[in-house]
């Protein structure tokens, strides 16, 4: 009884063994390679797969998503002899299972190598700021190289990116240094550029103040000449309106004579022969109220006395330093007598 518990026994778990090789389960977005006796039978994709157990084998389970893999920095020569190290990226993604399995022995190991070599094809015809300056160009050619080489091996190249790129300590040195200088030759242009634009803005606008307050003054003095032309219309229409006597005109030509005196420099001044006919004008105007009103008691009232008329030029001299005036004593006036021997400062009352 024992020996067929024993059977029994075995045979369940050879079966239990059985049953689990013969379901396989596929996770999705992954693939698994089949082979019957060490032969490539089918590709099992995602889902539930049966199996011959123990005459089918799972030879390699490959991930179907996109894939990425750093590679290490490679030093690499420019065509001017720089040696630079560069930091690669590739984005990658298996579409042919079968082919990454039998086509290439790694295909991890293999983009690697094409990366690195196609990277020394790239740059070796490239001087150092180009490559500084193309990370693009560099990019698309790699991509193309990686893209047409992989393609037999089920593997397609979606992206490849450059991380860094660094040139040598002393070449890096002399960047920063011709950055630096061409900020401040930028800054100084900047500087100059700025100082010229203002210069021209305020010389502008102190042309066009210029301008403006010329305007203005001569705005200012139209309109102060109209000004007194129209006073001086009015006072001529006024005085021919009003009809003035010659009386009136002889009282403010007196008034206006005391104007001639002012003055520190004043030290001569002529008296004009038109004053003896004001004067007369003025005495007959006294002697005309005289006749018609009197005095204050109804008593006749003197007319002032009216000096004699003035010659036609009256020199008196100022200057308290030239002494007394003489006087003419054998005419009998007191009109002062003008000395030949000096000179005198005339002043024209108009």
């Amino acid at each position: 009884m024992e020996p067929v518990l024993i059977v029994l026994v075995v045979l369940v778990v050879v079966a239990f063994i059985a049953l689990i090789k013969t379901i396989q389960v596929i996770p999705q977005a992954s693939a698994a390679i089949v082979e019957r006796f060490g032969r490539y039978t089918r590709t099992l994709n995602a889902g539930l797969n049966i199996v011959v157990p123990f005459i089918d084998r799972i030879r390699n389970r490959i991930d179907l998503r996109e894939q990425v893999v750093p590679f290490p920095p490679q030093p690499v020569i420019t065509q001017d002899n720089l040696v630079v190290n560069i930091d690669t990226v590739i984005y990658y993604q298996v579409t042919d299972p079968r082919a990454a399995t039998y086509e290439v022995a790694s295909y991890i190991q293999a983009i690697e190598q094409l990366t690195v070599t196609t990277l020394r094809n790239i740059i070796g015809s490239m001087d150092l700021e180009s490559t500084l300056t193309s990370r693009e160009v560099i990019n698309a050619g790699l991509r193309g190289v990686l893209d047409e080489a992989t393609g037999k091996w089920g593997i397609r190249v979606n992206r490849v990116e450059l991380k860094a790129i660094e040139p040598p300590t002393s070449i890096q040195d002399s960047m920063e240094k011709q950055m630096r200088a061409d900020r401040d030759k930028r800054a100084a242009i900047l500087t100059a550029e700025g100082q010229r634009q203002a210069q021209i803005l305020k010389a502008e606008g102190e042309k066009q103040a210029d301008v403006l307050r010329a305007e203005g003054e001569a705005q200012a003095a139209v309109l102060r000449a109209d000004g007194e032309a129209a006073a001086i219309r009015t006072v001529f229409e006024a005085i021919h309106d009003g009809d003035a006597d010659q009386k009136l005109l002889a009282y403010q030509y007196l008034q206006t004579l005391p104007e001639l005196a002012k003055g520190d420099s004043n030290k001569l001044w002529i008296i004009p022969s038109e004053v003896g006919d004001a004067l007369k004008g003025l005495g007959g105007a006294f002697t005309g109220l005289a006749g018609n009103g009197g005095g204050a008691n109804g008593g006749a009232v003197a007319a002032p006395s009216v000096p004699a008329a003035a010659p036609a030029a009256t020199q008196v001299p100022l200057d308290p330093a030239a002494g007394p005036r003489p006087v003419d004593i054998d005419k009998g006036s007191a009109r002062p007598r003008v000395d030949p021997a000096r000179e005198y400062r005339k002043i024209d009352p108009e």
